[in-house]
């Protein structure tokens, strides 16, 4: 069984007891860390692939140490300039052993998720019901759409003002005319 897992933004295939470095994590060595980002799982019968996650696959690791990697040289030179630049740094890592792959664990946070994209909706709907509202009132001064062409911008925009039409300011003589007809 292994599964395809993501860790402090790198991605990892995992199998049970194996050792792999990691970048630094914020947790004592000796303690227990599980990850929720699995990608992928595959136990030999079933494979399951997440968009993006797998909905209810975990993975349990525990933090053996806390180290630093081997030792990265930046060599920096501009030819004939007589420029050269030689540094080098180690990176902090974590060794860690995965002890266990779990399928099937149950998570609080996924209705949250949905009842927040149910909320969504409703808003449009408002943005929707509000320019038939608009419709309503723009029906009776249709008589005036030649008296419209004459008048200028800036009393244009203080009938809109005074229908409630939102959005006047970026708007040109001609949309004017259109909101208020």
């Amino acid at each position: 069984m292994y599964a395809i897992v993501e860790i402090s933004g790198r991605q990892f295939k995992v199998e049970k007891k194996q050792k792999l470095f990691v970048n630094r994590l914020d947790t004592q060595e000796g303690k227990k860390v599980s990850f929720d980002n699995v990608l992928m799982v595959n136990d030999g019968t079933k494979f399951s692939v997440g968009t993006p996650n797998v909905i209810g696959a975990q993975v349990d690791a525990k933090v053996l140490k806390h180290l630093k990697s081997d030792k990265v040289i930046v060599f920096k030179k501009k030819r004939r300039k007589g420029y050269k630049v030689r540094n080098g740094h180690r990176q902090a890592i974590t060794e860690i052993e995965i002890s266990d792959i779990l399928t099937g664990v149950s998570k609080k946070a996924a209705p949250v998720k949905k009842e927040a994209k149910k909320a969504a909706p409703v808003k449009k709907e408002a943005k929707k019901a509000a320019p038939v509202k608009k419709e309503a009132k723009k029906a009776a001064p249709k008589k005036e759409k030649q008296d419209l062409t004459k008048l200028s911008v800036a009393s244009l925009k203080e009938m809109a003002k005074s229908k409630g039409i939102l959005g006047i300011s970026s708007m040109k003589k001609a949309d004017l005319i259109k909101a208020l007809s």
